[in-house]
């Protein structure tokens, strides 16, 4: 199965340009995401993505991210064999994300 990948660069481009179309997932454990995440990425840990399949929209392009790839690639093809064609996988991860000195969203203190 062919797994659709965008790396950081085209991310990037894609948030600026047409953000109301897409649908940021990370797939990490909510325990991860505390230590940061991509800007405007909701959290879906992969083992609840069947569980909440219905919380992932039909209309937009969805990205998916993890630490480096392959959760998330793994996810896609998960949601592809279960029909979702707008499904894309973030090539490297938040670890590719934080090597090109992007920002992260940091969860905020009690």
């Amino acid at each position: 199965m062919f797994i659709n990948e965008i790396d950081v660069g085209e991310l990037v481009s894609m948030m600026e340009d047409k953000p109301d179309s897409l649908q940021i997932i990370d797939v990490r454990s909510a325990q991860e995401v505390t230590q940061g995440s991509i800007p405007s990425a909701e959290n879906i840990p992969m083992v609840t993505i069947p569980l909440r399949v219905e919380d992932i929209s039909e209309d937009k392009d969805i990205i998916l991210i993890c630490r480096s790839g392959a959760r998330s690639g793994q996810a896609c093809a998960w949601l592809q064999q279960n029909g979702r064609t707008k499904v894309t996988n973030l090539r490297g991860g938040v670890i590719a994300w934080a090597r090109s000195g992007l920002q992260f969203d940091l969860p905020k203190s009690a």
